[in-house]
């Protein structure tokens, strides 16, 4: 008897004994034996408490972020101006994501100027999705940070991530809805007027820019003008962040401040 031989014939009367293996789960001409599927054999431990889910939870990291996420979830109008870097649009973007993952709102809507930082790019190929996507660009990395681009994009194609652009936005009433108005230190006073006045039953929106970096005229820019207006107004929070709620770079807050 060859060695080969000895081994399988040990093999098949271990498995009998253990009860393990059938007579039809061996081949004698087979070069791959299959794992006992009876064993309970698994490739983790067997520490049952492992804890294989990952949640990345929200947190604040300042002050000025904290009474932000507290404004957002108490208030159905918010505005929210400050420097670079305090995190205003990636707060926005996911306490939009956790409404709509909680069911509180029935689609995210997501509005941003088109307006050049200081140089022309021409005009750009595609639709209008295509043609607003550049600078759209900072709302999709906040999206695709909470949720994977490929639940992004469907999503968006059953309508529940909706993009919409200032200059469409006339007419329209938006009901149980998330809106986020990114930028809008580059809206003048009647589109930020137009756009606040969209706002339908059971829907929240948040207003993020900075004044101190608009890309229009100077005095052409209403977002200063419309939160002087409305934050004496009730049940309408205007949250301003400042140096200390810079969570990028330590040189940007330095930066900010002299320049």
């Amino acid at each position: 008897m060859t060695k080969r031989a000895a081994i399988k014939r040990q093999t098949r009367e271990t498995s009998r004994e253990h009860g393990v293996l059938d007579s039809r789960q061996f081949m004698e001409d087979s070069r791959v034996r299959r794992l006992p599927t009876q064993a309970g054999w698994s490739p983790y431990p067997s520490n049952d408490d492992r804890d294989q889910a990952y949640l990345k939870t929200l947190k604040p990291k300042s002050d000025g972020q904290a009474e932000l996420m507290t404004a957002i979830d108490h208030h159905n109008l918010v505005l929210a101006l400050g420097p670079a870097g305090t995190g205003k649009t990636y707060l926005a973007v996911a306490k939009a994501v956790e409404a709509l993952e909680a069911g509180k709102v029935g689609r995210i809507v997501l509005s941003r100027p088109a307006v050049e930082a200081g140089e022309s790019i021409g005009f750009l190929p595609g639709d209008m999705e295509d043609k607003l996507a550049p600078y759209l660009r900072p709302l999709y990395d906040a999206l695709s940070d909470r949720l994977s681009m490929k639940r992004v994009k469907a999503l968006m194609a059953e309508g529940l991530i909706e993009i919409a652009p200032i200059g469409y936005m006339r007419g329209r009433t938006l009901n149980n809805a998330f809106i986020v108005v990114d930028e809008a230190q580059n809206c003048t006073y009647v589109q930020l007027k137009m756009l606040l006045t969209r706002l339908g039953w059971h829907s929240t929106m948040v207003v993020t820019g900075d004044p101190q970096q608009s890309d229009l005229l100077p005095g052409i820019s209403g977002l200063l003008d419309v939160a002087q207006r409305l934050e004496p107004v009730p049940d309408i929070s205007v949250v301003r962040l400042a140096e200390q709620d810079i969570v990028r770079h330590p040189l940007v807050a330095s930066m900010i401040g002299v320049l």
